[in-house]
Order: structure tokens, then sequence, then C-alpha cells
């Protein structure tokens, strides 16, 4: 079964995650812990929701191909490399993160997100990046 509308959802997801993660830096910043555990909880389960809808997708849709041509072309492979390779690299530091978090080693998981949530920030943000540029722009 195809389902053309799972690069939006897709899409939507990654900004629902990069939302999510901005709150909680934000209320962590604030001292408010509660609230940063509720939005990471979230964003991973909504992280979670989008890589089980792209594998689908990817594995029931043919390669999608970038339409644009010269610089932007360029531009295009200079975001989605780095976008790939960070995507691939954080899921074991997500993990990590979570278990530290979980056995309350409070400066062990702030070490392990210092790296960790720029990196996702950027996976999430640049998702959308991609899908404008694959499928509203060109």
């Amino acid at each position: 079964m195809e389902l053309p509308i799972l690069p939006t959802i897709n899409a939507c997801l990654n900004a629902t995650a990069a939302v999510l993660l901005f709150l909680g830096w934000r209320f962590i910043k604030k001292g408010d812990r509660e609230a940063h555990r509720k939005c990471m909880m979230a964003a991973v389960g909504v992280s979670s929701i989008f890589l089980a809808c792209y594998l689908y997708y990817h594995y029931t849709h043919e390669e999608t191909k970038f339409a644009g041509v010269g610089f932007i072309r360029t531009i295009y492979f200079l975001i989605l490399i780095p976008h790939v390779i960070l995507a691939t690299a954080m899921v074991p530091f997500v993990f990590t993160a979570l278990w530290f978090a979980w056995k309350q080693q409070f400066e062990k998981h702030r070490k392990v997100t210092r790296i960790l949530w720029p990196v996702w920030m950027y996976v999430s943000v640049t998702g959308v990046i991609i899908y404008l540029m694959l499928y509203v722009l060109y």
C-alpha cells in the first residue's frame, strides 16, 4: 500500500520534534525538570513515529530524486549528507541520554545531551528543509 501523504506527515513530525526539543531545552534552563521530561519524552515518541513512517515509506516507495539542478543541487546534498549521517549516529546517544536520565545520573545525562541536543535539532530542522526542497520547491 503506497501512502503519498507520508512525506508530509514525516515533515510535520520533524517540525513537531524540533518544537518539543526547543521547549524541553527552555524548560530545563528555567529549572522545570518535569516539563523538560514531558517535552523530551514527547520528542522521543514523535521521533520514533517519524522513524517508523520513514522506514515504511522508503521500503514501499521508489527512490525520490531531487529535481533541482545547478547550485541548488549542491546545497541540497550539503544539507542531506550530514543530515543522514547525524540521524543515524544520534540514535544510540538518544538511548544513552534516556538511560542516564532514568537512572538519575544527571551529570552524565547532561554531558551526552550537550552534543545530542544540537545534533537532534539539526536533524529535525533539516528534515523539514529536505522535505520542502524535494516536494514543495522543486
